[in-house]
């Protein structure tokens, strides 16, 4: 392996690494910011968060399941149909 090449790999591993700690800085600091300015307390905003995925996806995954069986039961309908044309088409063409 090249001088050279060697350098760019290092060069490309120490960018990669400086952005990540950029990264993980920035995360840091958000999320303190966060907490100081919180209008509640730790315990509030966790049961608040924890209320607030329930009322949204609890009432989302209900629909998502209505619609599943709606659509499973157009699809067996559908098979249904498809076989009973496909048995006409042989009678007919066994005469």
């Amino acid at each position: 392996m090249s001088e050279e090449y060697r350098k760019e790999i290092r060069s490309t591993d120490d960018e990669g690494a400086n952005r990540l700690g950029w990264f993980l800085t920035g995360a840091v600091i958000g999320v303190t910011i966060a907490m100081l300015y919180s209008p509640r307390s730790g315990k509030d905003t966790r049961q608040y968060l924890s209320d607030q995925g329930r009322e949204k996806f609890g009432d989302g995954a209900q629909g998502i399941i209505e619609a599943s069986k709606e659509m499973f039961e157009r699809g067996r309908q559908l098979v249904e149909d498809a076989a009973e044309l496909f048995e006409r088409g042989r009678r007919l063409v066994n005469g």
